[in-house]
C-alpha cells in the first residue's frame, strides 16, 4: 500500500516541504514522528525516501544533540520544495505543516503524558490518563473500560501520542468534529 502523497517523490517533496518550512535541524525520530503526524506517509516509504534524500544531497547531517544526529535540508533540497511542491495537494501540506508544528510546540514546552490503569469491581479497568505541564495539569481524562486489554492498549496509544489524543479531544469539544457525530 502507497502513502497517501502518492510515489516515492511525493513523499519526498512533503518532508522537503516540512523541513523548510520549520527551518531547523531535527534528529531521524522527530522528524519522523513529525511526518507520522497525518498518516499521509507511510513510515517504511519515509524511511526510504529519507536515505534516498541524503544520498541525493537533499538533506544532510548538521552535527549532534545529545548523542542524536540531526539533520537539515540543503540548498538543492529547498530548490526541490520550493519548485515541486504543487505536485502535492496544498491542503495536505498546510495541514501537515500545522500538525508538525503544534507537535514541536508540545515537545518543546515539556508536557509530561501520565496514563495509568486501575482494576475496579466486576471485571472493569479504569484508563487515566494526563497531561502536565510545569506543574499543572492540563489536560485529564478518566474512562472506565471492560477488559485489561483494552485498557492497555489505551494506556499504550496515549503514552505514544499525546499531542494526538489532546488535539482529537479538543476538536471534538470545539465542535471542529461533528461529522463524527452523524
Amino acid at each position: 500500500m502507497a502513502s497517501a502523497v502518492g510515489g516515492m517523490k511525493n513523499v519526498k517533496i512533503f518532508v522537503l516541504y516540512l523541513m523548510q518550512n520549520l527551518g531547523r535541524a531535527l534528529d531521524f525520530i522527530t522528524l519522523n514522528d513529525i511526518v507520522m503526524q497525518t498518516d499521509y506517509i507511510m513510515y517504511l516509504d519515509f524511511a526510504e525516501a529519507f536515505g534516498q534524500m541524503l544520498d541525493g544531497d537533499l538533506i544532510r547531517e548538521a552535527g549532534e544533540i545529545d548523542g542524536d544526529k540531526m539533520y537539515e535540508i540543503t540548498e538543492k533540497g529547498i530548490c526541490v520544495a520550493e519548485n515541486l511542491s504543487s505536485d502535492v495537494l496544498s491542503s495536505i501540506l498546510d495541514k501537515s505543516l500545522a500538525a508538525a508544528l503544534r507537535y514541536l510546540d508540545f515537545k518543546k514546552r515539556g508536557i509530561e503524558a501520565k496514563c495509568t490503569t486501575t482494576k475496579q469491581n466486576e471485571g472493569a479497568f479504569e484508563v487515566n490518563c494526563q497531561l502536565i505541564e510545569r506543574g499543572k495539569v492540563i489536560f485529564s481524562n478518566t474512562l472506565t473500560v471492560d477488559s485489561a486489554d483494552r485498557a492497555r492498549r489505551m494506556a499504550e496509544n496515549f503514552r505514544d501520542r499525546p499531542e494526538v489524543i489532546y488535539r482529537g479531544v479538543h476538536a471534538l469539544l470545539a465542535g471542529n468534529m461533528n461529522f463524527l457525530f452523524d
